[in-house]
């Protein structure tokens, strides 16, 4: 290293002291000989970033004064308000990177606040921005970085609004120094990007803003065996090592393991009060949620007498009269059918007996149908049967679920199954849980979160079948329809007319008929029929006074919704 060269690392080292606080030796980063040479062919390796350390900064090669004096600030702001060596082991390689992200614009913030003439050196080093119709994740990352930064600038794409909206309230609600709440809105906006199927190269991927590090600093691995400073020159040379086994490759919409739910979104939806006959506009509000599921195993299929009964019911093919799907050869119809009538002619030149048949007509063909299983997840289907090994109502509602899906799953085609959840904590947290999504084969990250589910609360019902009708107006055109499991009549603790919750879900369903889809019921309540009879009408629910019948009801009764006309 030559004396000028040492001279400006030990110029940016007493920067670092001086914002920090504390002494901070600051290095050049080498690079590991012969990283290139793993990349595949034409594939350029990612630029080099810095790296953190407690008591280290490793700086690149290259690069102005400007841009290193940016590196040192950011690695400062870490140092002073990030907590460092967080486990990662619950995040896949895409939430890490946009954890990563809020964090890097929250650190600025607070150091900005403390220093504001820093806000300058990061506004100068800012990435050029990226070309519209770059729909890269590193290009999502880059201009939300660029909205952060500069409170004027403008953009035009939905998903990088959102980030700056919830971004500044957050900030107004929570301050800076919340950690959890950004990291609550960082899940928000990666489940927002794995929506949009936007994809992620983990082994490619670097921190698109030049001046910040590779924030490495901020995560625990788990690799032990490897020196920290050892695992970092390697994801800088462009080889990077591989992920987590429990965080390679697409999840296909799975959530991250962990302990916490993962909040996927907030809607607002009317109530009925029945009193004043008018709905309340915005009244209750809907918590769009992933269960945690923290190396759950998947529920394990119970056999018993139902199950044998189950998959011959489960979700047949509706049809229904299309014109485009003809039946030949009929005995009547409106057209006739040509080469029936040429085999007519041939067999008669061969003085054979020809076929009377002559005829189409317009045939029944295969029609979609997407139906959505909505299970009833408030605390009363916790209570277990009669006996020393009943099970709860709550692990029978999960087999039936499981067994219908895997029948559905068996039977590929235009039949789609859903299976969501819900229970209630007063009008403003309704908790709605996609347990299985439409179009999503029964796999093993989809089994655990079903067996994840936990009985809380209350049951809100209007509000959770507004807001399952409007997931299923996205579905195809076809018969569409929502099937209710509940073991009691809607309640809630801010409500005490009992009546009150009753009427509203009736004009939920209401609503629901009118938009197209049709709601039906199973009541694990043997006095159930005065209110399921009020809300769903006379032909649209049945009664299962033993627990142990819903695998069969639930076949049965999803047979009829798919079925009808």
């Amino acid at each position: 290293m030559s004396d000028d060269h040492a001279t400006t690392f030990e110029a940016l080292g007493l920067l670092a002291r001086g914002l920090a606080g504390v002494d901070i030796e600051v290095q050049p980063l080498a690079t590991l000989p012969g990283a290139a040479g793993r990349l595949p062919p034409n594939q350029a390796p990612p630029p080099a970033r810095a790296v953190l350390a407690p008591k280290r900064l490793l700086l690149p090669e290259g690069g102005d004064a400007r841009l290193r004096r940016a590196m040192v600030a950011h690695a400062v702001a870490h140092l002073r308000h990030s907590v460092p060596a967080r486990p990662a082991r619950t995040l896949k390689p895409m939430g890490i990177a946009v954890v990563s992200a809020i964090e890097d614009a929250r650190v600025e913030r607070l150091l900005c606040r403390d220093f504001p003439g820093v806000r300058g050196w990061f506004a100068e080093a800012l990435a050029p921005v990226p070309d519209a119709s770059d729909l890269g994740f590193a290009a999502f990352i880059a201009r939300m970085d660029r909205m952060l930064m500069l409170p004027t600038w403008q953009d035009d794409n939905h998903w990088v609004n959102k980030a700056r909206r919830l971004f500044d309230e957050t900030v107004a609600a929570a301050g800076l120094e919340d950690y959890d709440a950004f990291r609550a809105i960082a899940s928000i906006l990666a489940n927002d990007l794995g929506q949009m199927r936007v994809r992620f190269d983990p082994q490619h991927y670097a921190v698109p803003a030049p001046w910040r590090d590779d924030n490495s600093y901020l995560w625990d691995f788990g690799e032990a065996e490897n020196p920290p400073d050892d695992a970092i020159a390697l994801q800088q040379s462009g080889a990077r090592p591989p992920p987590p086994v429990d965080a390679t490759g697409d999840n296909g919409g799975a959530p991250p393991k962990g302990g916490i739910e993962l909040e996927l979104g907030r809607y607002t939806y009317p109530e009925w009060d029945r009193k004043q006959e008018r709905l309340r506009p915005d009244w209750c509000t809907v918590i769009e949620k992933l269960p945690a599921w923290q190396g759950l195993s998947p529920v394990r299929e119970q056999p018993s007498a139902s199950n044998e009964r189950l998959t011959p019911l489960a979700l047949p093919r509706a049809r229904h009269l299309d014109r485009t799907h003809r039946l030949r050869r009929q005995w009547e119809g409106d057209d006739v059918d040509l080469n029936a009538a040429i085999e007519v002619l041939v067999d008669r030149r061969l003085r054979l007996r020809p076929d009377p048949r002559l005829f189409m007509r317009p045939g029944k063909a295969p029609r979609a149908t997407s139906v959505l299983v909505l299970l009833d997840l408030s605390e009363s289907v916790n209570d277990a049967g009669q006996g020393q090994t009943a099970r709860s109502l709550l692990d029978i509602e999960k087999q039936a679920a499981l067994l219908l899906a895997a029948s559905a799953n068996a039977r590929a085609g235009a039949d789609r199954l859903a299976i969501h959840g819900f229970s209630s904590n007063t009008r403003n947290e309704v908790y709605y849980y996609r347990l299985l999504e439409f179009g999503r084969p029964l796999e093993a990250p989809s089994r655990a979160m079903i067996g994840a589910v936990r009985g809380r609360y209350s049951t809100r019902m209007g509000a959770a079948l507004r807001h399952a009708a409007a997931h299923l107006r996205a579905e195809p055109a076809g018969q569409r329809a929502i099937l209710l499991v509940t073991d009691g009549a809607p309640s809630d603790i801010d409500v005490h007319d009992a009546q009150y919750l009753i009427e509203d879900a009736r004009m939920a369903v209401a609503e629901a008929r009118e938009a197209g889809v049709r709601t039906a019921c199973i009541a694990v309540d043997g006095a159930a029929d005065a209110y399921v009879r009020r809300i769903f009408g006379w032909r649209n629910y049945c009664i299962a006074d033993d627990a142990r019948s819903l695998p069969v009801r639930l076949a049965r009764m999803s047979a009829r919704l798919a079925a009808a006309n």
